[in-house]
């Protein structure tokens, strides 16, 4: 298939790396003039992919006229949350037209995760408010416990995606999938949605409990009680109990919390070692998705009167600059409750 990715940060190289060992055509679109330059001169991003040289077969370009003369049969959505939106509104009426109404168009995979400041919608949302009304059946939503770093290397990873169309959810398994990267299908896409975006709040979360020492106990307690509340979050918003047990859950969750790799972690590690966040995120390449998500969760479980003591608290360090010892202090010494 002839598949284009807008969006060259290290998320959508690992996937068109992955796309193109399966034999499809790719196509990758990028705003940044010098991550652009040096992927067509070099094939790499050393700065997002180290050591990893991507398939001379993949090309390059910051034309949106490329991606709608490349008449794409999938398009991946790989902007991080907060930009796909703006990102969309650049594509030229014309092209966007061309793009978005192409026949040989099957479907639209995001691959972000997160939900909008102001708005407080979903990336599906997104979709639905900025794509035309006729591909919204072609929507779907890729996540699960994938490290760009670890797929781009080819170490055994399995996702999630979800849609609304078995028949194509089915089809993309196909694409997506090899002797390295297995794909399942669910029809609940807010579901994987939710857990793609509330789990890096608790990866920030573990980081600060890394970062001020504590132990294993600590840990064990904060997963547990994170997907308590990514699962109370999500089935307000009518998704399903059961995909929090799943790969954008549960397995999302742990996969991000205790990496080295993950970003979001990261930021909270740093936090409980005493850092600033507009320090840390200074010095950051990629985007830790989880700091924006944390306000616009942290709202939206606010207007919703949802009971998301965690996400509040990681909340107030970042945006009250709370103390992390206080913050688990009153985690702590909340009013005593049964389990369940």
């Amino acid at each position: 298939m002839k598949i284009s990715v807008i969006g060259g940060g290290g998320w959508g190289l690992a996937l068109a790396k992955l796309l193109a060992e399966n034999k499809h055509e790719l196509l990758v679109w990028e705003f940044n003039p010098g991550f652009l330059s040096t992927l067509k001169t070099t094939h790499s991003s050393p700065a997002l992919l180290k050591g990893i040289t991507l398939p001379t077969d993949i090309s390059f370009t910051d034309s949106f006229a490329d991606i709608a003369a490349w008449d794409s049969e999938i398009v991946v959505l790989s902007t991080p949350s907060q930009f796909i939106r703006a990102t969309l509104r650049r594509i030229p009426a014309t092209q966007a037209e061309h793009i978005w109404q192409n026949p040989k168009l099957k479907a639209v995979v995001n691959v972000a995760k997160g939900i909008e400041e102001q708005s407080l919608k979903t990336i599906d949302q997104i979709l639905f408010d900025e794509l035309p009304p006729a591909i919204h059946g072609k929507i779907c939503a890729l996540s699960g416990p994938s490290h760009a770093e670890e797929v781009a290397r080819g170490i055994p990873t399995t996702v999630v995606i979800a849609g609304s169309d078995e028949e194509l959810l089915i089809q993309l398994q196909d694409v997506f999938s090899n002797q390295y990267f297995r794909a399942y299908r669910s029809m609940d896409i807010i579901g994987v949605e939710i857990g793609g975006a509330v789990k890096n709040i608790i990866a920030i979360a573990a980081g600060i409990v890394s970062g001020l020492g504590y132990g294993d106990n600590t840990m064990g307690a904060l997963l547990t009680r994170g997907i308590v509340e990514i699962s109370r979050f999500g089935q307000e918003m009518n998704a399903l109990p059961e995909t929090f047990l799943g790969l954008s859950g549960i397995g999302d969750l742990i996969t991000t919390a205790i990496s080295p790799n993950s970003r979001n972690r990261h930021v909270g590690l740093e936090i409980g070692k005493g850092r600033s966040l507009a320090d840390i995120q200074a010095s950051m390449q990629m985007v830790a998705e989880g700091v924006a998500t944390t306000r616009s969760v942290y709202q939206l479980s606010q207007k919703l009167g949802i009971d998301m003591p965690i996400v509040r608290e990681v909340y107030k360090i970042l945006y009250e600059a709370k103390d992390p010892h206080s913050a688990m202090r009153d985690l702590m010494l909340r009013e005593l409750k049964a389990e369940f």
